[in-house]
């Protein structure tokens, strides 16, 4: 209605536009189908008619909103209103979601509903409907999952979600609406209706399969040979987890079932959601439109992915990412190789592959395939789990250990020196190449095919597999590649992302979000950039001048990070305090030439040997406190487990400079002089202090970040950072 469109025009549109978006990011399927066929009808028909049979549904009125004016029962998106759930109150909730605090809904429990449509005031009216008695599936259902999530390995939240469900207690589901766009029901008494969507949708992935082929009943009724994994987004899982096996279970057939399912939490953006009614962040069709390469764009999300917990897009992180880890090191390492071995004889190679004899022998070629072995045998362990983030993770850190490789070798220097190492350097470094655009090939596959065009070698290779023994040959990275074989031209495969792009498409994506005031914050942002704290000591005194010439009754500032004055401390000495056997006396460094005592409660957690010259992060602005005789003028900020039992210091990078103040991406302005213990301000931030899954210590997802890097914990994630 809003576009003016059939609901089969807009099924079309949408249709297109998600296959080209898909074509883009180099996501291919067999059979990019949708639910609006034949096909999907005469499969949900039968399903529904074999549950009917069996007894698994009933019937019974329900209350749905009706719109007077439009003169019809509203679908539930034709619903918005304000979230009942408590402390949430978001006013444009939709009728089966609130997209600010995730809680399902129906449109009966929207507070202040009205129609999208005319904006009109609906009222509930009784109309009869047909559910699915989740009751009494109850048993199936139930062993399903136990049995199911064990063997499948399910990750955590999918149970979490799953259980949730259950503990609630399982409730008939309706699966009918009065709507005139969807499967019919074939029922005399419900014609006028059709199947509720998560009925219907799920019975999509069989019926577009049985578009591809008529074989379809082999791969969807064949669970002795057949896994199905599925991936999604953690609305989804109920969905996945409860009524669709309920569904499949129901019809008492021999149906293949989820074996394994892999759910992400959120990925939020910049300092707030992605919100496609508020134009803000980027979506699929936007990505293109950046010039930023697919590839990298793969990269940055599936590092980015919310496993375990929300994450959080960023343009300055998307930057680092590009610049730090695709540039200067996958890039720097293939490059490297690449461009020496095309060096004419005399300087380089000529591009012919070297013979490398005795490499197998030879003591840093050992080293890196030892380890290189090691990477290749926990990639497959952990992608054999779905745990991608991870295996993007390790396959990353052996281009790590390729760039330490040629920088150990100092291989430009043994080409004139001892050429036969030399050889097996070039040799071996250019079969980590080809291993390597092998293991990334799932993730970037552009980025692979250009590896293997500059290789000169056909792309069916990337694709690694143990059956051909690929996996074996990463013992003998010298004998990846023949000898004498002439690669193609090397290119550079990254490009630089500068700040003046990054500032571009921060405004451009802020959508509606990006009002005055952002606009304003966001271009002192940029002359803020990289200022560190030491060096800022004349705007402290603009500051505190400005805060005492404030009008009485002035409005107290709110409750940010950047009110935080936490900076890089390096502990000069660290000693036991005199009087209390729990606290150490730390003696450090917090730039500008001063040091400040600090008392801090870590005896029975850390020794003493381990806290000195020790690089640490330290809360500068904390009103100073004597703790058994000395006064503590700061405190070190550590990590600890949810039963204390554990405890670890947050440390920025070894070359993070002492003074610099601590950023969070998003969050400008100058800490306070010092923070009002009246005010509360540090207790109402420190709530929001964790460590996320790689160990990075956070502030709502936010991390810890100085000009050398982000600052972690040893081994302690989703712990309470105080």
């Amino acid at each position: 209605m809003e576009e003016n469109c059939t609901p089969k025009e807009i099924c079309d549109k949408y249709h297109a536009i998600h296959r080209d978006v898909y074509k883009w990011f180099d996501i291919s399927f067999d059979e990019f189908g949708r639910t609006s066929s034949p096909h999907q009808t005469e499969v949900c028909q039968a399903i529904f008619k074999k549950l009917l049979e069996n007894n698994w549904l009933s019937e019974n009125k329900m209350q749905q909103l009706y719109c007077d004016t439009c003169k019809r029962f509203l679908a539930d998106r034709l619903v918005e209103g304000t979230c009942p759930t408590e402390g949430c109150n978001y006013d444009s909730a939709r009728g089966d979601q609130c997209e600010n605090c995730g809680k399902l809904l129906n449109p009966t429990e929207l507070k202040d509903p009205r129609c999208k449509v005319c904006q009109s005031t609906p009222h509930i009216r009784g109309t009869d409907h047909l559910f699915l008695e989740l009751p009494l599936l109850k048993d199936k259902l139930v062993k399903y999952i136990e049995n199911t999530s064990v063997a499948g390995a399910w990750s955590q939240n999918a149970i979490q979600a799953t259980n949730a469900w259950l503990k609630e207690g399982l409730k008939p589901r309706c699966i009918t609406r009065d709507l005139k766009w969807g499967v019919p029901v074939p029922h005399e008494k419900y014609k006028d209706k059709v199947f509720y969507v998560w009925f219907d949708a799920p019975i999509g992935y069989v019926s577009i399969t049985s578009c591809y082929t008529s074989d379809w009943e082999k791969w969807w009724k064949n669970p002795e040979n057949v896994e199905l994994y599925q991936f999604m987004g953690k609305d989804n899982v109920p969905f996945h987890t409860v009524m669709f096996p309920s569904t499949l279970l129901g019809t008492g057939e021999n149906w293949t079932l989820m074996k394994t399912i892999s759910v992400t939490e959120y990925l939020n953006y910049e300092a707030g959601k992605f919100s496609k009614s508020k134009g803000t962040g980027v979506f699929g069709n936007d990505a293109k439109d950046t010039n930023i390469p697919v590839e990298v764009w793969r990269y940055y999300l599936l590092t980015n992915r919310p496993e375990v917990s929300d994450t959080l897009f960023t343009w300055p992180d998307l930057q680092a990412k590009l610049n730090s880890e695709l540039l200067n090191n996958l890039g720097n390492f293939i490059n490297r190789v690449l461009s020496f071995l095309a060096k004419p004889p005399g300087v380089g190679y000529g591009s012919f592959v070297p013979d490398a004899p005795g490499a197998d022998s030879h003591p840093l070629t050992k080293k890196l395939t030892e380890e290189v072995d090691k990477h290749v045998e926990q990639y497959m362990e952990v992608m054999e789990k779905v745990k991608l983030k991870q295996g993007l993770k390790i396959a990353m850190s052996i281009s790590s250990a390729g760039n330490a490789y040629l920088q150990e070798s100092q291989f430009w220097r043994l080409y004139k020196e001892d050429h036969h190492s030399c050889c097996i350097v070039i040799r071996t470094s250019v079969g980590l190449v080809y291993l390597l655009a092998g293991l990334l090939e799932p993730f970037m596959p552009s980025f692979s095919l250009e590896v293997f065009k500059q290789l000169d070698l056909p792309f069916e290779q990337a694709l690694l597999s143990d059956e051909k023994g690929d996996i074996n040959r990463a013992r003998r990275l010298w004998e990846i590649i023949p000898t004498g074989h002439k690669i193609g031209t090397p290119e550079p495969l990254f490009k630089e992302l500068k700040d003046e792009e990054v500032d571009f498409f921060r405004k451009k994506f802020s959508g509606s979000q990006a009002d005055r005031k952002e606009k304003e914050q966001d271009a002192v942002a940029k002359k803020m950039r990289n200022v560190k704290i030491s060096d800022a000591s004349g705007k402290k005194q603009q500051t505190k001048k400005a805060a005492e010439a404030r009008p009485k009754g002035a409005v107290e500032p709110e409750i940010s990070i950047t009110r935080l004055d936490i900076r890089v401390g390096l502990i000069k000495k660290a000693q036991k305090h005199p009087d209390a056997d729990s606290l150490y006396v730390e003696e450090i460094d917090v730039g500008g030439g001063e040091t400040r005592t600090v008392v801090s409660g870590l005896v029975k957690y850390i020794p003493l040997e381990e806290m000195q010259n020790r690089k640490v992060c330290v809360l500068c602005n904390l009103k100073p406190a004597t703790m058994r005789g000395i006064k503590s003028q700061a405190m070190v900020l550590a990590a600890s487990n949810s039963d204390h039992t554990k405890v670890e210091l947050v440390e920025p990078p070894q070359s993070a400079v002492a003074g610099e103040r601590i950023t969070f991406t998003g969050f400008e302005g100058e800490p306070d002089d010092v923070l009002n213990p009246k005010k509360k301000v540090w207790e109402t931030l420190q709530v929001d202090l964790q460590t996320n899954a790689d160990l990075v210590a956070c502030y709502k997802d936010i991390p810890f970040t100085t000009s050398a890097g982000l600052c972690k914990v040893a081994s302690i994630h989703s712990g309470s950072i105080k």
